[in-house]
Formats: C-alpha cells, sequence, structure tokens
C-alpha cells in the first residue's frame, strides 16, 4: 500500500476515534436520563394522583431534560476543539491581522448560557502580536465565533428567545424568566450587553426582509378577484413618549405600509419606528427607502399609492416634501401619483368640535354632529356642505372670542384639507378613510411596552427595543435573525475533521 494511502488511513482512524470518544460523552447523559425518568415515573404513580402532585410531576421531568440537554451542550462544545491545544493552529489571521495561539485552554469568565442552562466553555484562545496590542487589539476565540455567541454571553438560541422576550417583558421580567427557566443569573449588565448585540445584528436586514415580505403581499394581490386596483397604503403618526431626564415627553414617530388586495382586505402591514428627534429625519428616511425598494422591486402595473394619516406637522411635510416629489422608478423625470387622505375619524374630531362651539344643548349637539358626520363620510362635498352648516349657525349671533377661536380653529382646518376628504368618491373606489392600522400601530409598537407605569427611556435604550418590536410586529423577525447569524464573522477553526497534527506539520 502507498505510503500517502497509509497516512490517510491513519488520520481517518484517529479522527474515528476521537469522534466516538465525544459520541460517548454526548450520549452519556442520555443513558441516565431514562433511569432518572423510571425513577421520577415511579414514584409519581405510587402515590395518589393530585393537581399538585402533576405539577411537580412536569416540573421535575423539565429540570431532568433540561440537565441532560446542557451536559450534551456542554461535551459537544468543549470537544470541537482538538483536546491538546497544541493540535491546532500555531498562527491564525484574521481582519489582515496575526494572531499567536496561547499555550493552554481558557475557561469563559461565567460562563455560556444555553437554552437548557449554564456551560462552562474551554477553548483556544489567540493573541495578537506586540505591534497589534499597541493598537488595543484583543484576543479572541475562533471556537466562540464559529458558534456564534452572542455578545460573549449566550449561544444563538438563547440570544434569540431574549431577543424576542424583550420585546414584551420588562428588564426585570425578562431577567425572572431567564433564572427561572434557563437557570441564567444574568446581571442587568450582561443582559443588556446580549440585546443590544442582538438588536445591532438585525439592523442591517431588517429594512430587506420588510420589503421582501411587502413585494410578497402584492404578489399575492394582483391575482385576487375584484373590480379594484391594488392598493399601497403608506400611514405616519407620532405619540409622545417618556425620555429620561426631561421634563416633558418628546414626540416618537411610526409609520406603516400596508397592501390591500382588490376586494379591498389588508394582506399585511410592516412597521417602522423612531424615538424621538428633531423633525423626524430617521424616520423619514427609513420610510422613503423602503417605498422606493418596493416600488423599483415590484413587477407588473403599479399599484395604486395611498397616503392615510392626520394633518399634523410631519406628516404634511413628509407629503410635500418627499412623496410628492417622488419619481417612478421605472420612467425617469415622471413623478408618482400619490393621493393623500387625511383620516376621516380625525375629521370627525373637528366636527365635534365646531358642535361643542355653535350648540349649548347637548342633545341638539350630539344630533347635529352625528348628521354633519354623515354628510362628510357619505355625500359629494361632504365636507363643503358641513362648512356651510356650522357657517349658518355661526352667523346667527355675536361669538366671545374664546369661543370664535375654536370655531375658526376647526372651521379652517376642514377647509384647507377639504380635497383630501373626499370620502364618498374614496369609498366608492374601496379606498381605506380611517389610518386606524397607524393609530393601531402607534399603541403596538410604542404603547405597550414604553409607556407602562414608572418608565423612562434614553434615547439609545428605547432604539435597541424599539428594533426588535419592529422585526417581530412585521412578521420578519426569523428572517432577519437568520440573516444576522448567516452574516456573523467566521474563521478556520481546528477540529478533529478539519485538522491533525500530520496536516499542521504538512503546513509548515
Amino acid at each position: 500500500m502507498a505510503q500517502s494511502s497509509l497516512l490517510a488511513l491513519g488520520v481517518a482512524t484517529a479522527v474515528l476515534q476521537q469522534l466516538r470518544a465525544v459520541l460517548a460523552l454526548a450520549t452519556a447523559p442520555c443513558l441516565t436520563l431514562s433511569e432518572q425518568i423510571a425513577c421520577l415515573t415511579t414514584r409519581f404513580l405510587s402515590a395518589p394522583i393530585t393537581p399538585a402532585a402533576t405539577l411537580d410531576f412536569e416540573k421535575d421531568l423539565r429540570r431532568l431534560l433540561d440537565e441532560s440537554g446542557r451536559l450534551v451542550v456542554e461535551a459537544v462544545f468543549n470537544h470541537i476543539e482538538p483536546e491538546n491545544p497544541q493540535n491546532t493552529p500555531k498562527h491564525i489571521e484574521r481582519d489582515c491581522q496575526d494572531y499567536c495561539r496561547k499555550n493552554g485552554k481558557s475557561r469563559t469568565r461565567g460562563g455560556i448560557a444555553t437554552l437548557f442552562g449554564i456551560i462552562q466553555l474551554q477553548r483556544c484562545l489567540y493573541e495578537p502580536l506586540a505591534e497589534a496590542r499597541h493598537d488595543a487589539q484583543r484576543s479572541f476565540s475562533p471556537l466562540e465565533l464559529c458558534l456564534g455567541l452572542v455578545g460573549h454571553n449566550a449561544t444563538p438560541a438563547l440570544a434569540e428567545r431574549v431577543g424576542r422576550l424583550a420585546t414584551t417583558h420588562t428588564q426585570q421580567e425578562l431577567l425572572d424568566v431567564l433564572q427561572r427557566e434557563h437557570q441564567a443569573s444574568w446581571s442587568v449588565a450582561v443582559l443588556r450587553q446580549v440585546t443590544a448585540a442582538v438588536s445591532t445584528g438585525i439592523a442591517p436586514y431588517l429594512r430587506r426582509m420588510q420589503q421582501r415580505a411587502v413585494l410578497g403581499w402584492l404578489a399575492q394581490a394582483r391575482p385576487s378577484r375584484g373590480r379594484r386596483r391594488v392598493v399601497l397604503a403608506v400611514g405616519r403618526d407620532g405619540i409622545m413618549l417618556p425620555i429620561r431626564n426631561q421634563e416633558q415627553q418628546k414626540e416618537g414617530g411610526v409609520a406603516t405600509l400596508s397592501v390591500y388586495d382588490r376586494r379591498g382586505r389588508r394582506l399585511g402591514t410592516v412597521y417602522l419606528g423612531a424615538m424621538p428627534q428633531a423633525k423626524q429625519v430617521t424616520l423619514s428616511a427609513e420610510l422613503t427607502a423602503l417605498v422606493q425598494g418596493v416600488l423599483a422591486g415590484h413587477e407588473g402595473p403599479l399599484p395604486r399609492l395611498v397616503y392615510l394619516t392626520d394633518a399634523g406637522y410631519h406628516q404634511t411635510t413628509y407629503f410635500e416634501e418627499v412623496l410628492a416629489q417622488m419619481e417612478n422608478p421605472r420612467r425617469a423625470g415622471e413623478r408618482l401619483q400619490w393621493l393623500w387622505i387625511v383620516d376621516y375619524y380625525h375629521a370627525a374630531t373637528y366636527v365635534t368640535r365646531l358642535a361643542n362651539v355653535l350648540f349649548s344643548q347637548e342633545k341638539t349637539r350630539q344630533a347635529w354632529a352625528r348628521r354633519m358626520r354623515h354628510l362628510l363620510r357619505d355625500k359629494e362635498r361632504g365636507v363643503i356642505r358641513v362648512l356651510h352648516s356650522a357657517a349658518q349657525y355661526f352667523g346667527r349671533k355675536n361669538w366671545p372670542r374664546a369661543q370664535q377661536e375654536q370655531y375658526w380653529d376647526a372651521y379652517n382646518y376642514l377647509l384647507r384639507h377639504s380635497k383630501e376628504m373626499k370620502y364618498s368618491e374614496y369609498r366608492r373606489a374601496g379606498l381605506p378613510i380611517g389610518s386606524g392600522v397607524t393609530e393601531a400601530g402607534c399603541k403596538v409598537v410604542f404603547t405597550q411596552r414604553f409607556k407602562q407605569s414608572g418608565m423612562a427611556w434614553g434615547i439609545e435604550g428605547g432604539e435597541v427595543i424599539l428594533r426588535l418590536r419592529l422585526a417581530v410586529l412585521s412578521g420578519v423577525w426569523d428572517e432577519v435573525y437568520k440573516e444576522f447569524l448567516n452574516h456573523q464573522p467566521l474563521v478556520s477553526l481546528a477540529t478533529p475533521l478539519a485538522f491533525s497534527p500530520q496536516s499542521d506539520e504538512k503546513a509548515a
């Protein structure tokens, strides 16, 4: 037999022996688990069956399974690298920088949190050469990089759960869950470190996955039955948030992008949001990029483009400066035709304000307001008819200054935006006339998580949680998290299958 064949056979035999040893260590907990489950079951069935006993049985079984899983994970992870550090490469390159292996393995400080509990990880460390240490380069572990440990403290599976739970749980609630269900006694600093790492990690992929989701809904809407055009609707609104070290609340922003099929059914919505910022620059930029990406990537006829909001400052400015100027991605120099619809329910509140000024009796006030709201919604030139009716009542007497100001404020709002209040026309075309999706977005994006009793937020900390919530609420969490993991940096890792002393000598 040739010498090269003998060498290959020897290497294969050594690798097989190493794998058998790892498999034996990994399956050992499962062998003892069978005996432990048998004892637990016997004890449960030998005693009276009660709800309390059932609870204890299930909890004890969960602890056994978790401990078995923890031991399996610990055994497997600790035998990915060769047991003897001398069997790993002495030098390794990362980001065009040379690193040298330390002589012995070292244990992770505090352990690594997994779904099953805390494990101790022994790994090889590589430190930068002397000139790089002067530039504050730190040592690193190839094993930690290839395992994808998040924030140096959690496996990808546990970090994914932390990211999800952080969207609905307060900091203390999440620490309690980690202790109770994963035996991880984290400090606040560690929790924030892992949560921030997940949030920062998914950030580059969130918009792309949201865009893919919207394009999927548009493709689904195109063959739907109905006489109406497919609608792509943009919504935008603001919400006041408690900010740390600020006496007054500041306005955060929420935007939505929804798709309606030919029957007027909403197929889906993606959510955008931003913590308080002057002129809401970041929200505007993100919303614009998302809309342009969707329109550029859409195949087939362009959908009907609708902007559905109230007429606040940021909403009006965004329409006039961005949407009204937006070019058709398929025809250079041609502007897109956006239809701005002022939210009917917001407009109806101004009808109520008029009624409060014009009538002193509650019954008369409610009757007039109810009749005018129906005119506004259902009749041609409804808003003008409402204004004519209001003007007739207003002209019958002299009003105090305060009431005049209230009247003209409501009257001028309706008049100024009358061209965006053609509700009977919109309804015949099957278009939405209420911005309930966006207003609900303010609730689900911010209120439910950010405005609980006693809460105050920093801008950076708020952005961490906000980004996680946007991924979950938009229905793209799994996609963005997978992209985050797939783009984690990797390095060459010595394993029983990939490396042996003979191959190292040959490479040298």
